[in-house]
């Protein structure tokens, strides 16, 4: 049940003890605010993602995404303390969600888009942005969403990039202004040598691709 007046939301189940306890077997520690806990089979869940072959972003597009967000009006800029998360389809924010914590904020989106219906599932022209560093809960639930390209300000934990690979899921970090690095899945990204600075380098997470404007 939803209370609007109130702000808030309760939920009830009913799930057998059997059911619960074979979710409950296996437990993966994760790298969430500080140490977290994800319960059921979800190694075997990540191999059913099938994320879209066809999602690109280029150089520009990236550049115009970050531009949007220093445009956009928040509460982080007048009194800080939370962190925002936006959705873009085909370049245009969708929404803009802020929260004191990240994972409330994606978790906002990815129920937004669950009441869309079809209009958000299975295409290619989703981008996920958020203020907060790429952990390896970020990358799942992004991937959950069917969505192939993340964006953070932030960086990026050794375990979020190793899923990221996994799933073929293009993870771009430190994203700022006209400068970002790309953690996994580079082709995804269409570097546009015209807009100066385009290249390419290794590091210790793998291959990681680079782009800055200018000197």
């Amino acid at each position: 049940t939803i209370d609007w007046d109130a702000d808030a939301a309760a939920v009830r189940m009913h799930l057998p003890l059997e059911a619960l306890a074979a979710r409950t077997e296996h437990r993966v520690v994760t790298t969430g605010c500080g140490q977290g806990s994800v319960f059921g089979s979800l190694l075997e869940d990540l191999e059913a993602i099938r994320l879209p072959v066809e999602a690109r972003i280029t150089q520009g597009e990236l550049y115009e995404l970050l531009n949007a967000i220093r445009l956009q009006e928040s509460t982080y800029k007048s009194a800080g303390s939370v962190h925002g998360c936006a959705l873009f389809q085909h370049g245009r924010m969708q929404l803009f969600i802020e929260d004191v914590g990240r994972h409330n904020a994606v978790d906002a989106i990815a129920g937004w888009m669950w009441l869309q219906g079809d209009a958000m599932q299975g295409t290619g022209g989703l981008v996920f942005y958020t203020t907060g560093r790429l952990t390896s809960e970020m990358v799942i639930k992004a991937a959950q969403m069917g969505i192939a390209i993340v964006v953070s300000r932030s960086g990026i934990t050794q375990m979020g990039q190793r899923v990221a690979a996994r799933l073929g899921l293009c993870a771009i970090g430190r994203a700022m202004n006209q400068r970002f690095l790309c953690y996994s899945a580079p082709e995804r990204i269409e570097l546009q040598p015209e807009l100066a600075g385009a290249e390419s380098a290794a590091s210790g997470a793998g291959r990681a691709v680079s782009g800055a404007a200018g000197p």
